[in-house]
């Protein structure tokens, strides 16, 4: 009645994951200076520098940066020291630890995982932002929030 999932379709899952990375730093591998890429990069060495792309960046857990990161998406199993802007999305990944601060739409956090840092998550539009700020431009002075002794 109930079924498990087999072992066959998430070793076929992480297979084709696999297949997709087109770079690859691995364990006990360290690199210094600015990475930018177009497709998927998997990181699991040592990392010191900035980081920019469009598309998405896994960090394995024994990878470690020290960076500024910009990418579309990020999946850190890592260690992270530096700031973190995602236009997609940021996944993190018990152990994963982050020093530094998260800006991104959507942020998935797996129990276990550390963050010493601010979540920025950019929801509104700028428009939307400046109709809200003009609105409680126009609240003022017509005592919203105060309290008046009418005696």
């Amino acid at each position: 009645m109930f079924k498990r999932k087999s072992a066959r379709s998430s070793s076929f899952s992480q297979s084709r994951e696999k297949s997709d990375i087109k770079a690859f730093l691995g364990a006990g591998s360290q690199f210094e200076g600015k990475l930018s890429f177009s497709e998927i990069v998997r990181l699991d060495g040592s990392f010191r520098g900035e980081i920019e792309s469009s598309d998405t960046l896994v960090v394995g857990e024994s990878g470690e940066m020290i960076a500024e990161v910009k990418v579309g998406s990020l999946i850190l199993s890592g260690r992270l020291e530096g700031n973190v802007t995602a236009a997609g999305k940021v996944e993190l990944h018990a152990p994963a630890v982050v020093e530094g601060n998260i800006t991104t739409p959507l942020l998935e956090v797996e129990p276990g995982v550390r963050i010493n840092g601010q979540i920025i998550m950019p929801g509104a539009s700028q428009g939307q932002v400046g109709e809200i700020s003009a609105k409680k431009k126009d609240g003022l002075g017509k005592n919203e929030g105060k309290a008046e002794n009418p005696a």
